[in-house]
């Protein structure tokens, strides 16, 4: 199936926010709270995180991952003079490890490297996508308390 990007909708709100939950599913497992409790937990999250990425980046691109007709994620990418900075990338956890990921990654390296930029992202420590981004050719250049600043760059040949 292609997978194609979409600028996200108002009427995408309830997805966007099963997207957000499905990666702390794990965390919510380990919780006492009832359903309705970690509902209202994730939905406080879930604003927060919007709000700060909306205060912080104010040109971000916020995009819908299709896979053929079928929503299967969020991609948020801001794209600035000095780089291409992947936000964040999270797929529901049916269309996880199929290649989508890395293949957006890969586009987004390509078109950084035509525009002679880096790719950068920030990652937690702990998070599994860290090794991901380093078989993508990612290396950590920074890192501020549980995050890593990792930055990709076009080899240069000449």
């Amino acid at each position: 199936m292609p997978v194609t990007l979409r600028p996200i909708r108002p009427e995408d709100e309830a997805f966007l926010f099963e997207v957000y939950a499905s990666t702390r599913a794990e965390e919510m497992a380990l919780v006492a709270w009832d359903d309705e409790q970690k509902h209202a937990f994730l939905q406080m999250q879930f604003n927060a995180q919007r709000l700060s990425y909306q205060q912080q980046f104010p040109e971000q691109e916020y995009q819908i991952i299709m896979r053929g007709d079928v929503a299967a994620g969020r991609l948020i990418v801001d794209r600035s003079d000095e780089a291409v900075l992947l936000i964040d990338i999270a797929l529901l956890p049916e269309h996880r490890n199929a290649g989508i990921g890395s293949s957006l990654i890969r586009d987004l390296q390509a078109e950084a490297a035509k525009a002679e930029k880096p790719v950068r992202l920030h990652v937690e420590n702990f998070n599994p996508a860290f090794q991901l981004y380093e078989r993508l050719g990612f290396t950590k250049v920074g890192e501020s308390g549980f995050y890593w600043l990792m930055e990709w760059r076009a080899k240069i040949i000449g």
